[in-house]
């Protein structure tokens, strides 16, 4: 993903933002759909798992460079003063594609038993993505331009030497971005996990709460970006990072212990609010941080980097320590980044470059 995060972020700086999300789209649709189709071992022999291991190195080629470029894209559409608002959205699809999948699981395993699912029915998901993701194209191919030709033909546009320049906000991303991730997939994709394992809840019950506390999060993005257009975006990263560092312990350890479904529902919530702090104005705020030419780079690269070694590790992190009896140690390893994020929240300039920050 750091890979896509760079390439996409150069296309995007020099030939355009339109340019590059039809190419990541077209990637993911390619990648989708080689895997909906591919023959088993069985048919093509080693050829099944290399021509697998492609398709999902196409995809992640595609991930790695969407968030910078779709974050560019939409900080630069958007009204002035309404732009936490709609950059919001970035994470409203983020959530609903994640609880569109859910909902495709749960209909497939009503619909098929366990010998169905195996031998072809794993293959819908895929093929269902690659409809959506023609879909998508033809929507992007409609969306205008918001590069200038003369900010494109620029000779550091997109291009690593002049994101060296911008190394100060490219560093300030990289450790925000590592603080947000991790406290987002701790309380999203390893709750339910955390909830089964740890908090000893039946698996359908906790995946029945986390269904519904991301719904709620999910609603609840335009209203933290539209407070963030009220407050300003230092503002509201100063409430996440100092919010996350008093409440992270608290709440993971009120959930080692929780019996009641609506009060593990309730803390969950909690911690979702406070990251809506970070989730909502992500993409926005990073976009802001950078000029022009290699905004795209800066935002895409960064937080694939982040992302990769901090969210994308979290699960990982949680049940090592977890086998080896120090799972407390991950509530404060938590803890830790959300004082980096707030300490590089201290310093944002209130006002820059005419984007209220």
């Amino acid at each position: 993903r750091p890979i896509g995060g760079w390439l996409f972020g150069r296309i995007a700086d020099r030939r355009g933002r339109k340019a590059s999300m039809l190419i990541s789209v077209c990637m993911m649709c390619m990648g989708s759909l080689v895997i909906a189709c591919l023959p088993g071992y069985d048919t093509i022999g080693t050829w099944a798992p290399a021509l697998l291991l492609i398709a999902r190195l196409f995809q992640g080629l595609s991930v790695g460079g969407e968030y910078g470029t779709s974050a560019t894209y939409m900080s630069e559409v958007a009204l002035e003063g309404r732009k936490g608002f709609f950059a919001s959205f970035q994470y409203v699809t983020l959530i609903g594609g994640q609880l569109l999948a859910l909902l495709v699981v749960v209909i497939l395993q009503q619909v098929l038993d366990d010998a169905e699912l195996r031998a072809w029915g794993w293959r819908i998901p895929f093929a269902l993505g690659a409809v959506l993701a023609v879909v998508a194209l033809w929507l992007r191919r409609q969306l205008d331009e918001t590069s200038k030709h003369e900010t494109r033909a620029l000779k550091e546009a997109g291009s690593l030497k002049g994101l060296w320049r911008n190394r100060k906000a490219f560093l300030m991303v990289l450790g925000f971005t590592a603080a947000g991730s991790l406290c987002f997939y701790t309380f999203t994709t390893y709750m339910q996990k955390y909830l089964v394992n740890t908090a000893g809840m039946h698996a359908n019950v906790a995946s029945g709460i986390m269904t519904a506390a991301l719904c709620v999060f999910m609603l609840v993005q335009p209203l933290f970006g539209a407070l963030s257009d009220k407050i300003g975006r230092r503002t509201s990263m100063l409430c996440f990072g100092a919010l996350a560092t008093l409440f992270t312990v608290p709440i993971l350890s009120a959930l080692q212990n929780v019996t009641s479904p609506y009060a593990a529902f309730a803390l969950v919530i909690c911690a979702l609010l406070i990251v809506s702090f970070y989730t909502s104005i992500s993409g926005i705020l990073k976009a802001e941080m950078f000029p022009a030419q290699v905004r795209a780079l800066g935002v895409g690269l960064s937080y694939a980097v982040a992302n990769a070694l901090f969210g994308g590790s979290a699960e990982y992190v949680a049940l090592s320590l977890k086998s080896v009896g120090m799972e407390s140690s991950f509530f404060w390893y938590v803890t830790a980044m959300a004082v980096l994020a707030f300490l590089v929240s201290l310093m944002l300039h209130r006002k820059g470059k005419g984007l209220r920050l």
